[in-house]
């Protein structure tokens, strides 16, 4: 079996340390994260853990086993990237007189669909959301010209199909 992008979806309680133990099941078998973001999920007072790791399907089904033994873990599951509708966002800041001196750059920003979120005299900033390749390519157009901070979010993602967690908590409130 070859290795693979998959997104986690883990659904718990929100309890301190539990981030720290469900990343030890990954460093225990050397599995890098590639992308981490925890949330609120869609039912109330559950949390949702987003994470992207690249491993095969054998290995992703013995880690989910793991997750789930956890008690403050309702619910974990895993999904190939054609089975989820996934996104990332970022945020770049440049000096403010590259936007005005530089044409090529507004130009940039319009065919990558980002958009201006604070101009001042110093510095501007940049917002852009999207695949992880649309946001390393603006990286990469945006790097020339001098990038003085920049921060990428963890994948945030849903899947197509209906997650059963919904019903299965919604009857349990009952």
């Amino acid at each position: 079996m070859e290795k693979q992008l998959f997104t986690v979806s883990i659904y718990t309680e929100n309890n301190i340390g539990l981030l720290n133990r469900i990343s030890a099941i990954f460093q225990r078998r050397h599995i890098n994260i590639e992308s981490l973001n925890t949330s609120a999920s869609e039912i109330e007072g559950v949390s949702r853990f987003t994470i992207v790791v690249s491993m095969t399907e054998e290995q992703i089904k013995k880690i989910i086993g793991q997750i789930d033994k956890q008690i403050e873990v309702i619910k974990a599951y895993y999904h190939r990237d054609e089975d989820t509708i996934y996104q990332e966002s970022c945020l770049f800041k440049i000096k403010s007189d590259l936007l005005f001196e530089e044409r090529q750059i507004q130009n940039i920003i319009k065919e990558s669909n980002a958009r201006i979120v604070t101009v001042n005299k110093e510095f501007f900033v940049i917002e852009k959301s999207g695949r992880r390749e649309e946001i390393e390519l603006l990286y990469r157009e945006l790097s020339v010209f001098g990038i003085m901070q920049f921060t990428r979010s963890g994948r945030i993602a849903v899947t197509k199909d209906e997650m059963k967690i919904s019903k299965m908590l919604q009857a349990f409130n009952q």
